[in-house]
């Protein structure tokens, strides 16, 4: 065979891998729209009622969302990280909650192939594609006292507490943080661990349906291969590269913030049209024709598209850094965090600013609380507040004037 011909070959191939993948893409966004229509029609109920949402991460994984992002030959989707954040924004169109719950998960299965092994991470990839695993995480580090990793005997033992852990009572692994001889180090630990208990005590006037209560952990037994990474476990400079774990958690915020103004939108336009009344000096008989309703939901329509593409763009820069591996430099990762970090503050501002404002499309009668239209601000207020929006916006100016980069920590 001719380099000409094997050349030719090679593009055939590739050009038929890459339609096969954005098929697959496609497909999930379909199957994500489809869970998102399930969960909008019942969210203002079960928004009420509150309860631990093991339903709905069992509607997740029968619509086969949970394991998009591993290998096709493990099962999964192949989809890029920069794809998957489009599964949460879509899930996040019918319930912010649950959009929460997958964009956690799909961050939480990311913590492997930075910090993992090779061997773990493909061990853990295997398993997340061919049993549709959903991960709790327990990484926030704010709150409670430390999780403390200590020796005993060829393993560890895992005490402490933490305020906020999502999706922790539910998972059938948990990805966690903890200090292990002062340094920071991450475990992927299967469900039902002797010494784990979930504390229940998530009470908030948002994301109700996220399971995002205390944890604690007393003498958790710890295997070696449930920390993930090669030994020793201390002494090792954390790479450019690795820090981008945290980007990817903003990057679900982002993409359930902007899912979130979408879905809402959609509500209010839906509604506005049967039941919204014009303005008695409006002129017009018809509330879509009323000009000061027309010209707010075009602001608010603008403000939203703005903050969905400057999302996109920075799921772009993410996923470059992403595809240059362990080779990316300190500039390069700066660049990629900080374009997330500027649609985190757009979308913030954005998405809260359009749950409230269409109040203002679809009048008064809409506030009625068996509608439920109020959890949509509820929800984006609750978890806005995760991180200060302020501080992204300070490590934007630091970077675009000073070229001063945001310093790695699980917030940065």
């Amino acid at each position: 065979m001719s380099v000409e011909t094997q050349q030719t070959e090679t593009q055939r191939t590739e050009t038929q891998q890459g339609a096969a993948g954005d098929e697959r893409f496609a497909a999930a966004l379909r199957r994500a729209d489809t869970a998102a229509a399930e969960l909008r029609a019942t969210a203002a109920e079960r928004d009420r009622a509150g309860r631990t949402p093991r339903a709905e991460v069992e509607l997740l994984r029968r619509h086969d969302l949970l394991q998009v992002q591993e290998p096709v030959e493990y099962g999964g989707d192949g989809l890029n990280y920069a794809q998957t954040v489009q599964i949460t924004r879509r899930v996040a169109r019918g319930d912010t909650s649950i959009a929460h719950l997958i964009g956690y998960h799909f961050a939480q299965t990311r913590v492997a192939p930075l910090f993992g092994t090779p061997e773990q991470a493909a061990e853990l990839s295997r398993r997340n594609a061919e049993q549709k695993l959903f991960w709790g995480g327990v990484q926030n580090p704010r709150g409670g006292s430390d999780l403390v990793l200590t020796d005993d005997g060829d393993g560890f033992r895992l005490n402490g507490r933490r305020s906020f852990a999502s999706g922790a009572s539910l998972g059938d692994y948990l990805s966690v943080t903890a200090a292990y001889r002062g340094e920071l180090v991450f475990l992927a630990l299967p469900a039902g661990r002797e010494g784990f208990r979930a504390l229940g005590d998530w009470d908030n006037i948002g994301q109700r349906l996220t399971d995002s209560g205390g944890v604690v952990f007393e003498d958790a037994r710890v295997e070696r291969s449930e920390v993930l990474g090669p030994d020793p476990l201390t002494g090792r400079t954390i790479t450019p590269y690795q820090t981008l774990v945290t980007p990817h958690w903003q990057l679900a915020f982002v993409n359930f913030y902007v899912g979130t103004a979408e879905g809402a939108l959609d509500e209010a336009l839906d509604w506005t049209r049967l039941h919204a009344a014009p303005w008695e000096t409006s002129g017009v008989d018809s509330a879509t024709d009323d000009p000061y309703i027309l010209q707010t939901v075009g602001e608010v329509r603008s403000e939203v598209r703005a903050a969905a593409l400057l999302a996109d763009r920075a799921g772009d820069a993410l996923q470059a850094g992403l595809d240059t591996g362990p080779e990316l430099t300190e500039e390069q990762r700066a660049e990629a965090a900080v374009a997330v970090y500027e649609a985190k503050y757009l979308s913030t501002k954005v998405a809260l600013s359009a749950a409230s404002r269409l109040f203002e499309i679809q009048g008064a009668r809409a506030t009625t609380a068996a509608y439920g239209f109020d959890r949509h601000w509820r929800n984006l207020r609750t978890h806005t507040v995760h991180d200060p929006v302020a501080y992204k916006a300070r490590e934007v100016g630091d970077w675009t004037l000073n070229r001063r980069a945001p310093e790695f920590s699980l917030y940065r």
